[in-house]
């Protein structure tokens, strides 16, 4: 798929972004990753606060790119997929790792407790940073304007 049938299809939208919404997404990230080593809640907490981390990092790509995915059914499994569009092929795994993340966010949120183990978290944590290094050297050499 690519931007024009997203946009016809409603899974996005144009969008403007400046250096102020960049910032207020990383801010976001910070936060989430902060919140994230609390180790007095629980792992499933921590999981959730992980894969919006994640899920944030890929709101900056798209926003980059002068789109924001719409708020329909399926937008965060949108958000991920959209990734391959700007960055390649390279971050296929990747996308697809936080694609699984997303299903168990979901039963954690909505379905379930005790669902994710330590193991899964240290993973995600690992995951989130590599993206976090991948993302801002991206928007580094494709929109310095909006680098740190």
């Amino acid at each position: 798929m690519n931007w024009e049938k997203l946009l016809a299809n409603k899974l996005v939208k144009s969008h403007k972004t400046d250096l102020v919404e960049i910032t207020q997404l990383r801010e976001i990230v910070a936060r989430d990753l902060k919140d994230a080593r609390i180790k007095e809640l629980s792992i499933d907490r921590r999981f959730a606060c992980l894969y919006s981390a994640a899920l944030q990092l890929a709101h900056m790509v798209t926003a980059c790119n002068g789109y924001r995915v719409s708020a329909v059914s399926g937008h965060h499994k949108t958000s991920f997929e959209v990734l391959k569009l700007s960055i390649g092929k390279s971050i296929i795994s990747l996308a697809a790792y936080f694609d699984v993340c997303r299903r168990k966010r979901n039963i954690v949120e909505y379905d379930g407790s005790s669902i994710v183990t330590e193991t899964e978290l240290v993973e995600l944590q690992k995951k989130v940073l590599e993206f976090q290094d991948i993302i801002e050297n991206w928007i580094k050499k494709n929109y310095p304007k909006l680098s740190k």
